[in-house]
Parts: structure tokens; C-alpha cells; sequence
């Protein structure tokens, strides 16, 4: 079964045929349309950046290196917005290297847990649980030790305005073809603020990041993936 999701962790996209460890059966939400997500545009108008010297460019993308290499855990809200304009929140876990979780707000049925060799997407409301290697996600780049943007990724762009700093990156490790994100930074203290990314077939999805806490340490139980409850249907 061909199947589109679009899931997080720097905005992770996942297009396949079937997941690395087996079919997808798992009955998630397909964003339509090609325009960019309303979020998305609203950043834009709110705070228009301007592309930058390609000193000052390679000097952005150090930083943001410096600020993912420099994160062990983090807990935060998130909202994630779709091309169809809907909304979807909930809280976000984070524990280098490799575990993460996107623990989403009811009547959302999702979840998505990475214990550092894989990525479970579960559907509480349907009782399915999809398996993934973590390294054909673009989640992994959230999740490395050591992140350098421009040997891990393809640089597309880098435009800073008075507010916030972009960086458009490519990967093409991931399922179904290159995923485009861009990661937007607060200027002031190049904090992650959002991303947005853009799957090969043209969706979007915006996630924005609040309320994060870079010292709390997460429970390890959230992070713990029951492989008994893969789905092989």
C-alpha cells in the first residue's frame, strides 16, 4: 500500500511504498494541496529575510551547528501546521543521542518514539505501530551527537532578517526521495524557533517550537518501543 506521511523531527517526511520493517498500515492524516502551509506564510510576512554574504552565510550555519551540538535533552510544546491549514500540538522529548518523542495532544491519535536505532509512528485509536530505520528519516539529524549541516546536508540557502535566521538544507536519505527543511532561528540567541519541510511530492509541513526547556532531563520509559506491537499486516 502506497501511502504519504508526514511526520516530525525536523520536519521529518516519509514517502514510501512500505516501511523499512515491514507494510504501513497505519491510518494517518494526508496533507493536500502545493501551496506552502498558512503558518508558514505568516512567518514570512511577519519578519522577510534578506540572503546574506557567504561569509556571513558560513558563519549562520556554525552557529546552528553550535546550537545543535550543544543540546543533550529537551522538552517543549509544539504545534504543527499542515498545507491544509489544520493544526495538530503536543509535547516534544528529546534525549541525545538518537531518542526522541512526539507525544501528540488529544483527539490526536499519534505518536512518534525513537529509541536510537528506530522510529515507531503508533495510532492509539487504531492499535498499529509502524517501524522505521532511523537513518532514513530526517529525523536523525535532530537526534546525531555531532551535527554538521553542510557535510550532513546539502545547503540550499541562508537569509537572516532583524527577527529570524533561515537555513534551507536538502536530504536525499530519506524514503521516497530529497526532503527540503528549512530551520528557522531566533537571531538574537540562534535558538531553534521552527522548521518547515517539504517532501518530494511538494507538502508541507510547519512545526514551531515553545515553551522549551534545555535542562530537564525526560523519563527514558518515553522513549522505549514496544516491537511486539509492529504491525505486519
Amino acid at each position: 500500500m502506497r501511502h504519504l506521511m508526514l511526520v516530525l523531527g525536523l520536519g521529518a517526511a516519509i514517502s514510501a511504498a512500505s516501511p523499512a520493517m515491514g507494510p504501513a498500515s497505519a491510518q494517518m492524516d494526508i496533507l493536500g494541496g502545493k501551496k506552502p502551509a498558512p503558518a508558514a506564510q505568516a512567518i514570512d510576512k511577519a519578519a522577510p529575510p534578506a540572503r546574506i554574504a557567504t561569509q556571513d552565510a558560513a558563519a549562520a550555519v556554525r552557529r546552528a551547528n553550535a546550537y545543535f551540538n550543544g543540546i543533550t535533552t529537551l522538552i517543549g510544546d509544539f504545534t504543527q501546521s499542515g498545507n491544509d491549514g489544520r493544526k495538530t500540538s503536543g509535547t516534544l522529548y528529546l534525549q541525545k543521542p538518537g531518542k526522541l518523542r512526539f507525544e501528540y495532544t488529544k483527539p490526536s491519535p499519534l505518536e512518534v518514539i525513537a529509541d536510537g536505532t528506530s522510529v515507531a509512528i503508533r495510532n492509539r485509536k487504531l492499535a498499529t505501530q509502524d517501524l522505521y530505520f532511523i537513518g532514513q528519516t530526517p529525523l536523525k539529524f535532530l537526534l546525531k551527537p555531532n551535527i554538521d549541516l553542510a557535510r550532513d546536508t546539502k545547503i540550499l540557502d541562508v537569509t537572516q532578517g532583524p527577527e529570524v535566521t533561515s537555513i534551507k538544507i536538502e536530504d536525499k536519505a530519506t524514503f521516497g526521495g530529497t526532503s527540503r527543511i528549512t530551520l528557522v532561528f531566533n537571531s538574537s540567541d540562534f535558538s531553534l524557533r521552527n522548521w518547515v519541510v517539504s517532501d518530494p511530492q511538494g507538502f508541507e509541513t510547519l512545526v514551531a517550537l515553545s515553551n522549551v526547556d534545555l535542562r530537564k532531563i525526560p523519563d527514558p520509559a518515553l522513549f522505549r518501543i514496544n516491537y511486539e506491537r509492529t504491525d505486519n499486516n
